[in-house]
């Protein structure tokens, strides 16, 4: 048995996983808004647990953003920006008194997915988060791939595919982070698009049908094309409070092939078994 620890924006959540994959427990606290807190609160859901169970476990941590192991300093925690230039895994090292194994969440929700969730039938495994923001991660053969800067699987980040004059004024002058993916694909960037100021689930349940949408969803298609000529995955594996509100992935799968030119594409597009469990699951999987 293994803990996994998932700490978000707004809350900490804590799993005992087997290695079949069964969860013997599961909890969730809030999460502080000091780096200092949630050590102090890691420390005491993993103390608290040792006691518990009359053992000291095997602790993964998963957490927004990434490591830079050249430094050891998070970077690019964009929702959690007290993360963000901090030893993390240290920290934890030796508050914890054992080896602390942290990696970005959404690695763990694909490594998640790939042991034993979706995916679990697929080799290369794309995991897709589309929630406030949009995310993703790459595992192989039930390895994460993180990449020389460690940012793999981070398609949100790209420049959004563009029709049209590229010489056109409105596109030279725009900067690529104006045109990230994650800007016209994501919650939040739904919202700023939307010409009035209610939430993207909202925007969703006004006309799943409403051109708007349509647009969103033609978007998401010309950006999957791009993954899919630079890795071509099995399986894209859905996640994130977003993707939740896509009726159908088949939509999206005809709309890529179009865009690619094919009558259809072998790549799989599922739904993640676990959902928001994911992360906390994967976590746990850092130590399998």
């Amino acid at each position: 048995m293994k803990i996994g620890i998932d700490i978000g924006a707004t809350k900490i959540e804590s799993v005992i996983l087997k290695k079949n994959g069964d969860e013997i427990e599961r909890s969730r606290i809030p999460c502080p808004k000091s780096y200092k807190n949630i050590i102090k609160d890691i420390c005491k859901i993993v103390f608290g647990l040792d006691r518990k169970y009359n053992r000291k476990f095997e602790v993964g941590v998963c957490h927004p953003g990434s490591i830079d192991y050249k430094t050891g300093l998070v970077k690019n925690s964009v929702n959690a920006k007290y993360l963000n230039r901090k030893k993390i895994n240290i920290d934890l090292t030796k508050a914890l008194k054992r080896k602390i194994i942290c990696e970005n969440d959404a690695n763990c929700f694909a490594l998640s997915e790939a042991m034993d969730g979706a995916a679990k039938n697929y080799n290369v495994v794309f995991g897709i988060i589309i929630g406030s923001g949009t995310g993703g991660g790459v595992v192989i053969n039930k390895k994460i791939i993180r990449g020389a800067n460690y940012v793999s699987g981070e398609w949100g980040h790209l420049p959004l595919p563009i029709f049209g004059n590229l010489n056109d004024k409105k596109y030279v002058k725009n900067k690529i982070s104006e045109m990230q993916i994650q800007k016209f694909t994501s919650g939040k960037g739904l919202e700023n698009l939307y010409h009035k100021k209610i939430t993207a689930r909202e925007i969703f349940n006004k006309s799943n049908k409403s051109v708007f949408i349509k647009q969103f969803k033609i978007r998401l298609a010309r950006a999957l094309v791009n993954v899919i000529y630079t890795l071509d995955p099995d399986v894209f594996v859905f996640g994130g409070g977003l993707s939740n509100e896509i009726s159908s992935f088949t939509e999206i799968k005809k709309m890529v092939a179009k865009n690619m030119e094919l009558k259809n594409i072998n790549t799989k597009f599922i739904k993640a078994k676990y959902g928001d469990a994911s992360g906390v699951r994967g976590a746990a999987r850092l130590n399998y």
